[in-house]
């Protein structure tokens, strides 16, 4: 291209020309045809113009200069002077070319359309002056809002695109000024400060404000309120000046939906407090008239009534029912300052602080702020034996009332015993003495824990003692069974420690009650004979104490003397036997072991004869009888032939049975074996003439299937045919009947149309007579009303207007009359006016006529 010397360039192109002698490029514009000269260079073959089409536009950097109303500028040497480094925005226009130097920076845009509820924040790069005169200074900030068509310039950037924010209803939203403006309600803001906008609809924060939150609004009810605090001292709504940290309710009363303030924060919800006619509560510092609350001061407010919980208080122990006393209760009271009641009979008492009092019922009571309810008391009912221990906290006596129901004073409380453990454990173990005496020891733990405030009692059974020791009077006292002991504040059980097992060991059983026998215990002595034989006796001794008639305090006492008196006995027992035996051989002691051992624990008496029973005198224990139940060598080897020998007797006794068993069990099996081969051959037989039976039915069956077969289809196609015959009968008067039906029902159908045609078309008749009745009725109104608006008189005028109108201006011609014609037609022109007017002329008076 840059070698051609004839370039056309067509409509709506251009192209840029060297001139190498002067170095100078300029712009060619088409439609034309150029001729380059030889000192000139094409840089290009022709290119489009820049067409911007409408609502678009495009940035043209390195834009050429032009002069207001001349165009382009050229130095003087005719290149095109430039704008460097600066940008033009250029809008819609005829198509241009590009002078040497300018780019497109940014191609064909479409024009941004900023929609409704939405706005450009711009931002000014350099000082500017818009279209309206307004000034602008490079970084002030600023909004186009829509709708609109945004045109951008070069002085201005788009910082961003916002979108207005809805706020519907119980909604506001939080602004914060990020520099200090003038808000869209023309308050001043300063940077920093936050506020609400509750205005229902669409809302476009300013330049400088942003929106920090949508706040809902809280929904209050009859049962709820709002506990809101004041971040900072500002008025609300109200006109209420609010310090920093002052809290505050907003109840149902004060708004429906109440959306929190920007200084005002949400504590909380607090629901309503409502009491019953039978509940009461006490409020904890209270708040004054002044709205103040009244730190340390408690306040009572009793039901039916609901109200809500200021900031600050407090409800002490939450709602509480109305106490309700009946004839067996009563509350104990003390008071917490000074106040004025009245007693039972109705007088005034003054109440100092820490007094304490009670109050029975029947009666319904709600406590003052004054008063603390110490306790509940119910009257104890006691039983005949039952009872409860009494202290007295003023002087501290303590004692037991036993058989009668009873209410503590306010002086009184209840005092709780305490045990020994051991004594605990016998007393909740539930162990009989007497019918588990052989049984194992008790063992506690799992029973529930005594009552240590009921009196502590103790069944004393038959034939026992029980002994209760009084450390305040220091005195003992022995209950013969059976009997109901009851304990004092001060009386505490006697515990027997007795051995048991066998041989003896001590401090086995623990016992509340000294059985009085007669009964046994049993005892293991190893003894030594004279010729060194040492053998293991069992021996049973039955016994006894002795109890004086009547009882005498100082002898039942003497039974509890010796806390051991098994153990004590056996002991003393089995040194006399040990004794005696030692002197014996064993032959000795094998053919005469009962004369020597009873000899040894009874005694002789004077005449030098077994005596019947050994009385210990410390306790008046009676020892009556000594049974030997086994004896039994100590040495190993001669216990081991005995168990040797017994064991081989064991052996062959037990192989002899299982000989017997095994030979019958052989026998047994033969016997069922032969009856089972039996069976076999009568269940082979049985076999066979079945499979004959069966082999003669399938044969008999197979026949008559063949036959069944045969006759079965014959019969269905018999059957078929005529089935067929009979459906085919059958369709064709169905045909006929649905003929028939269709003929009938299409003549009926055309008759209803018929009907219906006429009926509209004498319907539509009636409507068009009556509407051309009403019609001329309605131009008949009209003439009427026209005759009558104009009058006769005017008619009248109007119609001899016009002949009046031709007789005059015929007077003002001097003329009678006149006719213009074309000559053409003959026109007869005696009395012309008149018959062109319709009126004859009137024949002149005189001769003339």
């Amino acid at each position: 291209m840059a070698e051609e010397s004839i370039i056309r360039i067509p409509p709506h192109h251009y192209i840029h020309v060297l001139d190498q002698n002067s170095n100078v490029t300029r712009v060619e514009v088409g439609p034309q045809t150029y001729i380059r000269q030889d000192n000139e260079r094409v840089v290009f073959p022709p290119a489009k113009m820049v067409m911007v089409p409408p609502r678009h536009y495009c940035a043209v950097r390195n834009p050429v200069v032009r002069a207001p109303g001349a165009g382009v500028q050229f130095d003087a040497s005719g290149q095109a002077l430039l704008r460097h480094a600066d940008l033009e925005i250029r809008l819609s226009q005829p198509p241009f070319p590009l002078y040497p130097g300018e780019e497109i920076q940014q191609g064909i845009t479409a024009l941004q359309v900023v929609l409704p509820d939405t706005a450009l924040h711009l931002k000014a790069l350099l000082d500017f002056e818009d279209d309206q005169g307004e000034k602008f200074v490079a970084g002030d900030e600023f909004l186009f809002e829509g709708p609109g068509t945004y045109i951008p310039r070069t002085e201005v950037e788009v910082v961003e695109i916002s979108q207005a924010t809805v706020i519907r209803h119980n909604q506001a939203i939080r602004l914060r000024a990020r520099k200090e403006c003038t808000d869209r309600e023309g308050t001043r803001r300063v940077t920093g400060e936050e506020w609400l906008v509750k205005r229902v609809g669409a809302y476009l924060p300013g330049v400088f404000e942003e929106v920090v939150d949508i706040v809902d609004a809280f929904v209050l009810t009859e049962k709820r309120a709002l506990h809101l605090r004041a971040t900072k001292t500002f008025r609300d709504p109200q006109d209420t000046v609010r310090r920093t940290g002052e809290e505050w309710l907003v109840t149902l009363a004060q708004s429906e939906a109440y959306i929190p303030d920007v200084y005002e924060e949400v504590v909380g919800v607090v629901d309503i407090t409502t009491l019953s006619s039978r509940q009461y509560c006490v409020v904890c510092d209270p708040v004054g008239p002044d709205g103040k609350p009244q730190l340390g001061q408690e306040k009572v407010i009793k039901g039916e009534k609901s109200f809500f919980l200021q900031p600050g208080e407090s409800l002490k122990e939450g709602i509480q029912d109305i106490y309700i006393l009946s004839d067996d209760e009563g509350l104990l009271l003390r008071a917490l300052s000074k106040l004025e009641d009245s007693d039972e009979d109705g007088r005034e008492l003054l109440r100092k602080p820490g007094d304490r009092w009670l109050i029975r019922g029947p009666l319904e009571y709600v406590p003052p702020a004054e008063v603390e309810v110490l306790e509940r008391r119910r009257a104890t009912p006691l039983g005949e034996n039952e009872g409860i221990y009494v202290r007295d906290i003023k002087t501290g006596k303590v004692r037991a009332v036993i058989g009668h129901t009873y209410m503590l004073t306010e002086d009184e409380e209840l005092w709780e015993k305490d045990l020994p453990p051991k004594v605990e454990a016998l007393l909740s173990s539930g162990w009989d003495p007497v019918a588990d005496r052989s049984g194992a020891p008790p063992r506690g733990g799992e029973e529930p824990p005594r009552d240590k405030t009921q009196v502590v009692s103790y069944r004393v059974p038959h034939n026992a003692a029980v002994q209760v020791y009084d450390y305040r009077e220091r005195q003992p006292r022995v209950v013969l069974g059976p009997e109901l002991v009851l304990l004092g504040p001060d009386e505490q059980f006697t515990v027997l420690s007795l051995s048991g097992g066998r041989p003896k060991t001590p401090h086995s059983r623990r016992s509340l009650c000294l059985l009085l026998g007669p009964d046994f215990c049993t005892d293991i002595v190893t003894i030594e004979t004279a010729d060194h034989a040492r053998l293991q006796l069992q021996l049973a001794y039955n016994w006894h104490f002795e109890v004086p008639s009547p009882p005498d305090p100082p002898a039942l006492s003497r039974l509890f003397s010796v806390p051991d008196f098994v153990g004590d006995t056996c002991k003393a027992l089995a040194s006399r036997i040990r004794g005696a035996v030692a002197s014996v051989s064993f032959d000795d002691f094998h053919k005469n072991s009962n004369r020597i051992i009873c000899s040894a624990v009874f005694g002789f008496d004077t005449e030098l004869q077994v005596r019947s029973c050994r009385r210990f005198p410390q306790n008046g224990l009676v020892v009556s009888s000594v049974d030997i139940q086994s004896v039994e060598p100590v040495d190993q080897r001669t216990r081991d032939a005995l168990q040797r020998s017994v064991q081989l007797a064991i052996e062959i006794t037990t192989n002899s049975q299982e000989a017997a068993a095994r030979h019958e069990a052989e026998r047994l099996e033969q016997e069922a074996r032969g009856r089972l081969e039996r069976q076999k051959i009568l269940d082979q037989a049985e076999a066979e003439r079945a499979r004959k039976e069966l082999l003669e039915l399938e044969a008999l069956s197979a026949a008559v299937e063949s036959a069944g077969a045969a006759r079965a289809e014959a019969q269905s196609k018999a059957e078929a045919a005529r089935i067929a015959g009979e459906a085919a009968v059958e369709q064709a008067k169905l045909k006929a009947e649905a003929a028939t039906i269709e003929t009938e029902s299409e003549l009926a159908r055309l008759g209803r149309a018929r009907e219906q045609e006429l009926r509209f078309a004498r319907a539509q008749g009636e409507q068009e007579a009556a509407r051309a009745q009403l019609l001329a009725e309605v131009e008949v109104q009209k003439f009427q009303r026209v005759t009558e608006a104009i009058g006769p008189e005017t008619l009248r005028d109007i119609a001899l207007a016009g002949p009046e109108l031709q007789v005059k201006l015929l007077k003002g011609l001097g003329l009678q009359s006149a006719l213009i014609t074309d000559g053409s037609s003959p026109v007869n022109l005696f009395s012309t006016a008149g018959g062109l007017l319709g009126i004859l002329p009137r024949p002149p008076p005189g001769p003339h006529a």
